[in-house]
């Protein structure tokens, strides 16, 4: 009951003065919105791969020319340079690899528009050439019809799995497009399946705006010297997945004739490694973040500080009443850090709400999974308890020593 009583005490001493309070408590806003804010926007990001929104599916990698994630320090002439990576590669691969459960290649091209009589998609949809094995090793699901066979890629059939989006664009809700023709660059096509639309791709990529047809007809009806393939590749045992990812990045430097201890001429992902060159590429925004947050909690600090010296200045008399009628030191030493704590507080959970919306907003830019980082919001309360004991505690002294005779006088 005596510390419910302290913190009431304290609560309408700090009703007094608002706009005094209000001041006072906006750096702590600043500092902690400043660390909340980052610390939302990369948690999204890292759920947003961590729960399905990743290209691949598990104890899978992919090698391809270009690299998973661009970070700004590589040399895009080069990698532009680069030889593609073809279906003889991936057929050597098939062939070579011990403990691998499946190998797919991707054939993959962007910008296209898919019609159906008079309706129509807009020009970004995304058309991929691929072997049967692409399907289980991407974590794609059919919910209508079937995927793309052997037979489909032996006779370079002229048949297509549509996305989600793509079905509800060209098609009314009650009508089943399996068996329908669609037409993609002037050609028909008949539609065998729909793929699962899950919540994005890859950084938000829209797996309901994918088309894919059988590899052999975009080799045969688009070319297979411009464009370069992923390959991916799945394992049975996760133990076996490091041994089975070296031998495949041996196997390709020797048909690309790299030699040993050169740099690769291709790259090599899976989820775990984006995930880490994501954490790597926000580390500086992250701790650039904390330092700001920190230097914006340090001056609040120093402000409150400031703020409860004048407070216990112009409440010297009703210190030294309260001592007068019993008060020991310990009660006005809590009273008084009871109020700091409380300012900052206020001023953190302000911070908090204000980060973790406006961090959720700047996520959803990137078509990002909203979270709410607990872990941070934790630490930001304890921050501000932290901050108002330290910076509280040489005010909330020096009003606790005051001599009751002497405070009695004070006008």
């Amino acid at each position: 009951m005596l510390i419910i009583e302290i913190f009431k005490v304290a609560l309408n001493s700090l009703k007094v003065n608002k706009l005094r309070s209000s001041l006072t408590v906006l750096g702590i806003v600043v500092g902690i919105f400043s660390i909340i804010s980052i610390s939302t926007v990369i948690a999204m990001l890292q759920k947003s791969i961590e729960e399905g929104v990743s290209a691949l599916g598990k104890n899978t990698f992919q090698i391809q020319k270009w690299p998973a994630v661009g970070d700004g320090t590589q040399n895009w002439a080069a990698i532009r340079n680069r030889k593609n990576i073809t279906m003889d590669n991936y057929y050597v691969l098939q062939d070579k690899l011990g403990n691998v459960a499946s190998v797919g290649a991707e054939d993959w091209m962007h910008g296209k528009l898919v019609k159906r009589g008079n309706k129509k998609t807009n020009p970004n949809t995304s058309l991929c050439g691929l072997t049967p094995e692409a399907f289980p090793n991407n974590d794609w699901i059919v919910t209508a019809g079937r995927v793309i066979n052997f037979r489909d890629m032996e006779s370079v059939s002229r048949v297509v799995v549509i996305g989600e989006d793509i079905k509800n664009t060209l098609f009314e809700p009650y009508e089943d497009p399996i068996g329908s023709d669609v037409y993609i660059d002037g050609f028909k096509l008949k539609v065998i399946g729909v793929l699962d639309n899950r919540a994005g791709g890859m950084f938000g990529r829209n797996e309901g705006n994918y088309s894919f047809v059988p590899i052999s007809f975009t080799q045969a009806y688009f070319g297979s010297e411009s464009r370069s393939l992923n390959i991916t590749l799945a394992v049975y045992d996760p133990d076996d997945y490091d041994d089975v990812q070296m031998q495949a990045e041996g196997i390709m430097r020797t048909l690309r004739k790299v030699p040993p201890g050169a740099e690769r001429d291709f790259d090599i992902y899976s989820n775990e490694s984006v995930l880490a060159q994501i954490n790597t590429m926000t580390e500086g925004i992250r701790l650039g973040a904390y330092v700001i947050g920190l230097i914006a909690l340090l001056a609040a600090g120093v402000g409150i500080m400031n703020i409860m010296l004048v407070s216990v200045t112009e409440r010297t008399k009703e210190i030294g009443v309260r001592k007068a009628i019993g008060a020991k030191k310990v009660n006005i030493l809590l009273q008084f850090i009871s109020e700091a704590i409380v300012l900052c507080l206020f001023g953190g959970l302000a911070g908090i709400f204000l980060g973790v919306g406006v961090g959720n907003l700047a996520g959803s830019l990137l078509n990002a999974t909203a979270v709410i980082p607990m872990d941070w919001v934790m630490f930001g309360v304890f921050l501000c308890i932290i901050i108002g004991i330290v910076f509280g505690t040489y005010p909330a002294i020096k009003a606790a020593n005051l001599d009751p005779i002497e405070a009695l006088r004070f006008e």
